[in-house]
């Protein structure tokens, strides 16, 4: 996913983004899970990874997917996806001091930078790389998945639910109970999006640990949508992004 490889990998870079470009001692403490998943996913889940079917005698048979295939599209492009909630995530955790937006923003970053792991270690164990000139989401296309195909992407939005450049700069601006709320409400746009790319890619599936991960992602990520819209109630705000 060329796109992979330029806001996600971009954000995985963190260029000249504030306060994320140098991580606190406590930042880089909670990245371990996303090396530890890569490790994993390299030492333990090769043959399951690689498997493209079983034959009559009950052998399985060996392949990789294909550079444009479904299963690197939506490695590379989730892989994106994920890099921009935990951005969103630490953004928010250093701009409040409220505990259960604090909760949720570290539960995120944790359990995406966890799967963002596993993703680039499949990548890599199939000899890929992680990043592609495709347009991102071109794989939903196999799918019929035309909205999520045919997303213009724009300041810095490469896909559904993505926040633009111009609303991260917003949340970065913002502090206390503006900051939560704003959060929320970004958050609750990309797990729309991050849920529509996962049951996408699990309508579509031959790599089935790759579409177990998208189930979870689904699952997940579906919960959270109703926790997100409850903490926005209880705050007196409304889902939507409002316009910058």
């Amino acid at each position: 996913m060329t796109a992979a490889g330029t806001d996600g990998d971009r954000a995985d870079e963190h260029g000249a983004d504030g306060p994320e470009a140098t991580p606190s001692a406590s930042r880089r403490r909670i990245w371990w899970p996303a090396a530890l998943a890569a490790a994993l996913a390299l030492a333990l889940g090769v043959p399951a990874l690689v498997a493209g079917g079983t034959s009559a005698s009950g052998t399985s048979s060996l392949s990789v997917p294909a550079d444009d295939s479904p299963e690197a599209g939506f490695a590379r492009d989730m892989a994106t996806h994920h890099q921009q909630a935990v951005d969103l995530s630490f953004i928010v955790r250093d701009r409040t001091a409220d505990e259960p937006t604090r909760t949720l923003a570290f539960d995120i970053i944790n359990t995406q930078a966890n799967q963002r792991g596993m993703m680039m270690g499949w990548l890599d164990q199939w000899g890929l790389t992680q990043h592609s000139p495709a347009k991102p989401m071109a794989w939903m296309a196999m799918g019929g998945h035309g909205h999520g195909a045919d997303y213009q992407a724009h300041d810095g939005s490469l896909m559904p639910g993505m926040a633009t450049n111009t609303q991260l700069a917003k949340l970065r601006s913002l502090s206390g109970r503006e900051a939560e709320v704003f959060y929320l409400q970004l958050m609750l746009e990309h797990h729309k999006g991050g849920v529509e790319m996962a049951q996408g890619y699990v309508d579509m599936a031959h790599n089935e640990s790759e579409k177990r991960l998208a189930q979870s992602m689904v699952i997940g990520q579906t919960s959270e949508i109703g926790l997100i819209t409850d903490m926005l109630k209880d705050r007196g705000a409304a889902p939507g992004v409002p316009a910058s």
